[in-house]
């Protein structure tokens, strides 16, 4: 019995997943959310619903036999235009969607609903050219629509102005989620370059450090091992003495590559800067910082690292700010990052992000301070004591 069900939605799942099927460079597999908050590959599929427009005329208006069989098959001819255009290969996207402006403006004359058409072709074409051939293409479609309304359909100046500002407003709308996405685009890229660079900065810096390291260590033991084996039957005392000096070399050698692999695993305090800027720039953000040329131990810099990352993602998503000032200086003892902004302020509890964040400093004997008035910005402050022999260069630097 529940097989014949099961082999036809088997059967519609393979034709729904064949219709979907998206190109690699499709406008539908742009990164990033639509202005609606979904995905952006639902994002067409849930816009045809504003078609209900067109069908409904077959229904609602007076058309005669002539006008509903060309607007049967200007759907059919609408769809596929469609699919290409939002899951066809991303270099012929604008193509159709000109074409399905084009596709609107003919069955006007015949079907007064047929505007819809050019509601979806200014939504495409945002995401199919630049904002500024987008916006020389919508006007062009808007002042046609108002001739082919007003001469050829012959629509009251009313229902051809109201086609106009809807098509603007879905145009508008749809180029500014572009545009945002674009932006996302290349903080995204500018993000990941920067921490390409930092990772390749820090590998070269590590590879020196190993090489000047272990090349003078290595040749030390290799003399040293040379000169005890000589000792051994002459002078065994001095021959026992060598190699304990080869032992303690290897031990001192064994410690500084195990730091400076510690350096390496450690996350670097100016790329995530770099990186709070480009975010902070993206989202129209003033950034305000200095960083003092402080020379911090590995642990130190990650956890302050870690700790602006989590501030700053937290800035971003839900302060509303517009500005947003850094400093590093030397406080009580230790180093003190603060990191004020503008925004609403009153931060009620602590998320998971800034309890991990003032754990990582506790485990370090620090604190992590949080004062947020409501509507009166926030300021975090981290705090962590240093090293007594760092101190007093810190306090120099400073």
């Amino acid at each position: 019995m529940n097989t014949p069900v099961r082999s036809v939605r088997s059967t519609i799942g393979i034709m729904l997943a064949r219709l979907l099927a998206a190109h690699p460079t499709a406008l539908a597999r742009c990164p990033g959310r639509s202005f609606t908050g979904g995905t952006q590959y639902w994002f067409p599929l849930v816009n045809l619903v504003w078609l209900i427009w067109l069908l409904s005329s077959l229904w609602l208006w007076r058309l005669d036999t002539r006008a509903r069989l060309l607007t049967v098959a200007s759907l059919a001819v609408f769809l596929v235009l469609y699919r290409r255009a939002w899951y066809g290969p991303r270099d012929r996207a604008l193509w159709n969607a000109l074409a399905i402006g084009g596709l609107g403006l003919t069955l006007l004359p015949a079907n007064e609903s047929a505007w819809t058409y050019a509601i979806y072709a200014g939504a495409i074409l945002p995401f199919a050219t630049s904002a500024r051939l987008a916006l020389r293409l919508q006007a062009a479609l808007s002042a046609a629509l108002v001739l082919d309304a007003r001469f050829l359909a012959h629509l009251p100046w009313i229902e051809t102005a109201s086609a106009v500002v809807v098509c603007g407003a879905i145009f508008v709308m749809n180029l500014f989620s572009s545009q945002e996405r674009r932006r996302q685009a290349e903080l995204r890229l500018s993000q990941d370059e920067i921490r390409r660079l930092a990772a390749t900065a820090e590998r070269e810096r590590i590879g020196r450090d190993l090489h000047d390291l272990l090349g003078h260590t290595l040749s030390l033991i290799a003399l040293k091992s040379e000169l005890a084996r000589r000792l051994l039957e002459r002078e065994p005392g001095r021959a026992g003495e060598e190699v304990a000096a080869i032992e303690r070399i290897a031990r001192e050698a064994l410690a500084q590559v195990r730091s400076a692999v510690t350096g390496m695993r450690a996350a670097g305090l100016a790329a995530e800067l770099a990186s709070a800027r480009l975010m902070f720039e993206a989202a129209g953000i003033e950034f305000r910082y200095e960083l003092p040329p402080l020379a911090l131990p590995p642990e130190i810099e990650t956890a302050f690292a870690l700790g602006l990352r989590e501030a700053a993602t937290n800035v971003e998503r839900h302060a509303g700010a517009r500005q947003v000032r850094f400093d590093l200086r030397a406080e009580a003892g230790g180093l003190a990052l603060r990191l004020r902004d503008d925004g609403r302020g009153g931060i009620q509890r602590r998320g998971n992000g800034l309890n991990g964040m003032e754990e990582r400093l506790r485990a370090l004997g620090g604190t992590l301070t949080i004062h947020s008035p409501p509507r009166g910005g926030t300021e975090l402050c981290l705090w962590l004591p240093l090293p007594r022999v760092r101190q007093a260069a810190t306090a120099r630097a400073a």
